[in-house]
């Protein structure tokens, strides 16, 4: 029978690597890695073209095995950095009056700036068209002035445009007449906000010929290849589109390469709570993941807040190939300027005897940089970098066998040399880069545990990229928490971009939401997910209030096949006893098991006189972590009356303050999360909009937390 083949790429900055995936095993049947093609006349594109070329041939995968492929994406990223984005003219549209006027005034974006310096950035133009004047004519003659003034995108506003799109539409039937392409704000995003959803279509609109032309070269090469398979994008908030969804809205790919590790820190590594710490050669992306989804917040360009979701993933500017200043006896910095931008060679990869007789030297890697960075000369008159991976091997961290392994000699001579300039002992010098790198990592991940309120002692921070090694270990000893590596963990990116699923979101603010409305807008996003290529059975949709902002978001995803598989065998009581055990920090004390149906088990241990939860799933992935929590199982018929009582028997009450309790259902293969929720009539409408398409006989399980200020 022939194999179903997944393929995921990633684009880094420095390589393109395409994984193969058997979708029945989970098993990597292929791997394919070649230099990323930033200098290619097709950009990246060609790198993910090659790679996944190399990865089918050289391991024999049959272009007809491939059922899935999808690739992350830096186009969007790039070309904003770079600037290489097209003038966006702008049409608003609004009634007269006082809300023509507000409008005129929240609609005209002002030139984005992209860098600090202001060299970089997005221009615009802008048109106003009054609903009264609204016709075809009006609105030619405006996308051609727009043209005439170099404008190469159209971005259409409408005042209220997500109550009612259709003016929105109209310009973009005409501007596809005029063969210019056009971004409808409205389908963009459903939030009010008229200057923030505007600002959001320009945003889409500067880099949408750039993306274009990627996604028909990419496209054309795949379907060239024999692939029937449709290619899918991946979007920054960890799901994946079609490519046509893609032509529509770039903007939602940003990010998008972050995003693919932690979905593979997610679904392959089967992470629920954890930092999730992936180290490249320049950079290290920090993201967490909680209750087992990554925690989601709205992209900022140019300094402004978008209304594009994706992971919110740091960048910091330290990394494996990090390069050292130091003066004056100490170490100053590590970062941010690592040796590939300084295009330096490791000290750590070339031979000892390179280095009999070296020199320390202080340098300036780019035009601009403090003069401070140390590198070594060595007897061939070359420099080379001393790096944080040359720190790790120096102090025997780094193994051989491991992807950052070098020459051990090598790292110990030049650290020694470190050591003599600094007037302290080589061991000491590394020792001393590794915890400034620490310093710089663990300042990003307490900012997000603090954000998230993630508890430390539930936290498990997760290395992936190949350089995860040389930071991790310092990184979480100086924090007292525990880690792991990434089982293939300089592919993880790639990994995740294979197993990722349809995604898409749907946002509405809604003061006073109804059971209508939360019918519609499950509609609405079972529909959209189906659009960016799930199949009907496959879509689940989660539904989330937020009190504060009044929104509602219906996240919906879905798989591109009906067969999907199971990420494992099911595993037995006494695995998924280990498993919950072993994510205790404390492995001392009683694990009871507290509730169990066909999907889940429920442990509970007391932790300090309160009982500290578990749920994990059949595939061995412990999906909800909470402290001082309960559990019930029940039926689908009986679950509202079981729901009031834990509300009540859970809620805190301190002076004038109540505090509500967090609820979640265990539901089918998911567990549905009504955190944050205000009231009883929230929770009750948001169990019915579950139970909705759910057997009446079905066991589920019921867990409540408390809350504490």
């Amino acid at each position: 029978m022939s194999r179903k083949i997944r393929v995921g790429i990633d684009v880094g900055g420095t390589n393109t690597k395409a994984v193969a995936i058997d979708n029945e095993t989970y098993e990597i049947v292929g791997v394919g890695i070649i230099p990323t093609t930033h200098d290619h006349e097709l950009g990246v594109s060609q790198g993910v073209i090659d790679s996944f070329k190399k990865c089918l041939t050289e391991n024999n995968i049959s272009p007809d095995e491939v059922t899935f492929i999808a690739h992350s994406t830096t186009q969007a990223t790039n070309a904003l950095v770079e600037g290489d984005v097209a003038k966006v003219g702008v049409i608003a549209v609004s009634d007269g009056g006082i809300v023509g006027f507000l409008s005129k005034i929240q609609a005209k974006i002002k030139d984005i700036d992209l860098d600090e310096e202001g060299k970089r950035k997005i221009t615009t133009a802008f048109r106003y068209i009054n609903k009264k004047n609204f016709n075809e004519k009006n609105i030619s003659d405006a996308i051609d002035s727009l043209i005439s003034e170099g404008c190469g995108v159209i971005a259409a506003s409408k005042t209220f445009g997500v109550d009612d799109i259709e003016e929105e539409l109209l310009i973009k039937k005409i501007g596809k007449e005029k063969n210019i392409e056009v971004c409808a704000a409205s389908e963009i995003s459903k939030l009010y906000g008229l200057t923030r959803r505007t600002r959001t279509a320009v945003i889409n609109g500067s880099i949408l010929p750039r993306m274009i032309q990627t996604a028909n070269s990419t496209e054309s090469a795949v379907k060239a290849a024999g692939i029937k398979a449709p290619l899918m994008i991946m979007r920054g908030d960890g799901g994946v589109m079609d490519i046509e969804e893609m032509r529509n809205r770039p903007v939602l790919t940003m990010l998008s390469g972050p995003a693919a590790s932690t979905v593979g820190a997610l679904m392959y590594l089967k992470v629920s709570n954890g930092i999730f710490f992936e180290v490249g050669g320049t950079t290290t992306d920090i993201g967490v993941i909680k209750n087992g989804r990554p925690m989601i917040d709205y992209a900022v360009v140019g300094g402004q807040r978008t209304m594009v979701n994706s992971m919110d993933v740091h960048t910091v500017g330290v990394a494996g190939g990090s390069m050292i200043r130091a003066n004056n006896g100490k170490i100053i910095k590590v970062g941010p300027r690592s040796c590939h931008i300084a295009n330096l060679e490791y000290v750590v990869f070339n031979k000892p005897d390179l280095f009999d007789g070296a020199k320390i030297k202080q340098i300036s890697p780019i035009k601009n940089d403090p003069e401070d960075y140390i590198v070594i000369t060595a007897n061939n008159g070359k420099d080379y970098a001393l790096t944080t991976t040359c720190a790790a091997n120096a102090l025997g961290i780094i193994e051989e066998g491991d992807y950052s392994f070098g020459y051990v000699e090598s790292a110990k001579k030049c650290f020694n040399l470190l050591g003599e300039f600094l007037n302290m002992s080589g061991k000491d010098a590394a020792q001393a880069v590794l915890d400034d790198a620490a310093n710089t990592t663990n300042e990003v991940i307490y900012e997000l545990m603090d954000k998230y309120k993630v508890e430390k002692s539930q936290t498990t921070i997760v290395g992936g990229g190949g350089g995860a090694k040389v930071l991790l270990p310092n990184a979480s000893r100086k924090m007292d928490v525990k880690y792991k590596l990434a089982d293939k963990a300089e592919i993880i990116s790639s990994i995740g971009v294979a197993l990722a699923m349809v995604r898409d979101v749907v946002e509405r603010v809604i003061p006073q939401p109804t059971n209508d409305d939360i019918r519609l807008l499950r509609n609405e996003a079972t529909d959209q997910v189906i659009k960016s290529g799930a199949t009907a059975e496959s879509v689940e949709i989660q539904i989330e209030i937020d009190q504060q902002t009044s929104k509602v978001r219906a996240i919906a995803t879905g798989s591109t096949e009906i067969a999907t598989q199971e990420l494992s065998k099911h595993i037995s009581d006494d695995e998924a006893k280990e498993l919950v055990i072993d994510s205790f920090s404390d492995t001392k004390g009683e694990i009871k098991l507290e509730a169990k149906n066909d999907y889940f088990r429920v442990y509970t241990k007391e932790v300090n006189g309160k009982s500290e939860l578990r749920a994990i799933d059949n595939k061995g992935f412990i999906k909800l972590q909470r402290a001082d929590a309960k559990a019930l199982k029940t039926s689908s018929a009986s679950i509202r009356s079981l729901a009031d009582k834990i509300w009540e028997n859970l809620s805190v009450f301190k002076s004038d303050i109540k505090l509500n309790p967090d609820l979640y259902l265990c539901i089918g293969a998911k567990i549905a999360d009504f955190e944050g929720l205000t009231s009883l009539e929230q929770l009750n409408m948001l169990i019915d909009s579950e139970l909705s398409v759910r057997d009446t006989n079905e066991e589920v399980i019921l867990i409540g937390a408390k809350n504490d200020l």
